[in-house]
């Protein structure tokens, strides 16, 4: 009898013993599992006038109006600013999660450009601390040259801009970028301008309600600013989601808008009241045959 009570309690501890084990490899291999990435750092590709590390979605195409206005101080003559306009039209498409380009032209000096954002890193919950986007552009002016009757070449219209956009999501109310910029301009306005110009952007984005987030973003030049001629590129806005699209509304003290204007040719100074006030609106088109959201 004692046998056979020895054997069913070993009969019936090998299994409780094996189920132990199991769990113990399941929670090992639950605390292996991947990090769960981080979504929506911020509410669209821009922040203000500049990126973020935000791309469109895979097979979706984005048709994006940046419009900016005369300067508040212009008077009431000019309608405080906006009696002038300037603005972008673009296309933006997202290839896949990694990956989006985009040309566009702007009514300041006549500019086409085209970019390219891939991510590189992205943020995830336990692992990676931040996102990590490579932003890489090329643009020309296509107005008429001042002075016609000298040789002039259409690779002294062009300009290249190289980013890196860097950030992090640090909680549901409060996302951060850092941007470092390289530009570089085949032909500058005055001789004492450099060819190159490097900046090192940062800017950041605050929750206030659901659908509404205050943005904030400043390029301060590193070198190109002899003569003080040209000053540093600020701007605040709100971006304000409304069923699903997301309209952005801000002021800035610069005309231009893509990388190689508003970051090296910003004329315009707050203390001087040289304010504008602008708004992106976007609209999202699907490619996306495959049912999935």
């Amino acid at each position: 009898m004692k046998k056979i009570i020895t054997i069913l309690a070993l009969a019936f501890a090998l299994p409780v013993m094996a189920q132990e084990d199991l769990m113990a490899e399941l929670d090992q291999n639950k605390t292996k599992e991947d990090p769960r990435p981080v979504y929506a750092t911020f509410k669209s590709t821009r922040l203000v006038n500049g990126h973020t590390t935000e791309l469109i979605s895979p097979k979706h195409l984005d048709f994006r109006i940046a419009h900016r206005f005369g300067n508040l101080n212009s008077g009431a003559g000019e309608f405080f600013g906006l009696d002038q306009a300037t603005m972008r039209l673009g296309f933006e498409y997202g290839v896949n999660s990694h990956l989006m380009v985009a040309v566009g032209r702007s009514t300041v000096n006549k500019t086409i450009d085209s970019y390219v954002k891939y991510k590189i890193l992205a943020q995830k919950k336990g692992g990676m601390p931040v996102t990590l986007t490579y932003f890489r552009s090329i643009a020309a002016k296509t107005a008429k040259w001042t002075d016609p009757t000298r040789n002039n070449y259409l690779t002294s219209q062009l300009s290249f801009c190289n980013q890196l956009l860097i950030a992090r999501k640090v909680n549901d109310f409060l996302s951060v970028q850092l941007m470092p910029t390289h530009i570089h301009k085949n032909l500058v306005t005055y001789k004492k301008d450099p060819n190159d110009i490097f900046a090192m952007g940062v800017g950041g984005s605050i929750k206030i309600t659901r659908s509404t987030r205050f943005n904030a973003e400043y390029y301060p030049m590193l070198n190109g600013n002899s003569g003080n001629v040209y000053g540093n590129c600020f701007s605040f806005g709100f971006d304000i989601e409304t069923g699903g699209h997301v309209f952005q509304v801000h002021f800035t003290n610069s005309i231009g808008l893509i990388e190689q204007q508003f970051i090296p040719e910003t004329t315009g100074k707050w203390s001087n009241g040289d304010i504008r006030y602008g708004f992106n609106i976007s609209r999202t088109f699907s490619f996306d045959r495959s049912g999935k959201k």
